[in-house]
């Protein structure tokens, strides 16, 4: 092996070892566990799909000891779960997100139970400035890795060459590959969770299915979209209803996007949108209407 090849292999054992000093094993089963990174003193965060369970959580620290964690909250729709931790005093270096390109190397670090660290070389294969996950929920930027993940990597810290922690990594968006979640995503949801134990979603109180809407009607509304939304339930005082939506109202726009399935609805639904006034765009009897609806905080489900 060349000097050069040795030379980047330490390299990568110390950013390794670096890491390492950041991140947990996170058990909630008798056997097998996933990762977690010291995110903020006392708080951890881990990909959701992978915590197993709400209660009985136990973490592998990075000096080895075993301390119990506290579930404060989950967000499956970007898959982190916030953990609190007192004896997980120590916190990441967090790095630029924004700053990854495709082709950049980065590690992936977790931890295991009783082996300490691991990681996995992985490529940034693709960099979108933002991509929609299903819900409606963004992801801005959309990094994703060229590396297969094994369970004890899930929930683990994505790393730069400069040994910063730019991502948490989950397969969950990426079948057969891997996501970093950017710093500012896991940020926002750390925030929300530690501030009220869940997400804020906001709600238009509508059920509403996709339909396909005929060439003549196409052709009447100068509109490239071939699908919208048809309003198949309304709440009794919900926001919808007090702005005059009825049953068989179709949506076709929103804030002037056009509305072609569920996901061009749910990306308005955010909590930093509740109280805000969305414009809707709809047809009743073949007219093209607009109604201001408020959007409101979402109690237990609905649109």
């Amino acid at each position: 092996m060349s000097a050069e090849w040795i030379a980047i292999s330490d390299a990568l054992a110390e950013v390794t070892q670096k890491a390492g000093s950041q991140v947990v094993a996170v058990h909630t089963e008798p056997r097998g566990s996933s990762s977690g990174v010291l995110w903020r003193p006392g708080v951890i965060v881990t990909a959701e799909h992978a915590l197993r369970r709400d209660e009985e959580i136990q973490v592998t620290l990075p000096d080895g000891k075993i301390a119990t964690a506290k579930l404060i909250g989950r967000d499956p729709s970007t898959d982190v779960a916030v953990l609190a931790c007192e004896e997980a005093r120590s916190a990441a270096s967090l790095g630029n997100s924004d700053a990854l390109k495709p082709g950049n190397i980065a590690l992936v670090v977790g931890r295991t139970r009783a082996s300490g660290p691991v990681a996995a070389l992985a490529f940034v294969s693709l960099v979108a400035k933002e991509s929609r996950m299903w819900g409606g929920r963004s992801i801005s930027p959309y990094v994703r890795l060229d590396v297969a993940l094994q369970r004890t990597g899930v929930g683990g810290a994505v790393v730069d060459a400069g040994g910063r922690v730019v991502g948490l990594a989950t397969p969950k968006f990426s079948p057969g590959g891997a996501l970093a979640l950017p710093v500012s995503i896991v940020n926002r949801v750390v925030d929300a969770l530690l501030d009220k134990g869940r997400i804020s979603r906001g709600y238009l109180g509508v059920g509403l299915q996709p339909i396909r809407l005929p060439e003549n009607l196409l052709q009447a509304l100068n509109r490239k979209e071939k699908t919208a939304t048809i309003v198949l339930e309304v709440q009794p005082e919900g926001p919808a209803h007090k702005a005059g939506v009825v049953i068989g109202d179709i949506l076709i726009g929103l804030n002037g996007a056009a509305v072609q399935r569920l996901e061009d609805v749910q990306a308005h639904l955010h909590g930093e949108e509740i109280g805000r006034t969305v414009k809707a765009e709809f047809l009743r009897g073949g007219e093209r209407r607009e109604a201001g609806i408020v959007i409101a905080e979402r109690p237990n489900g609905g649109e």
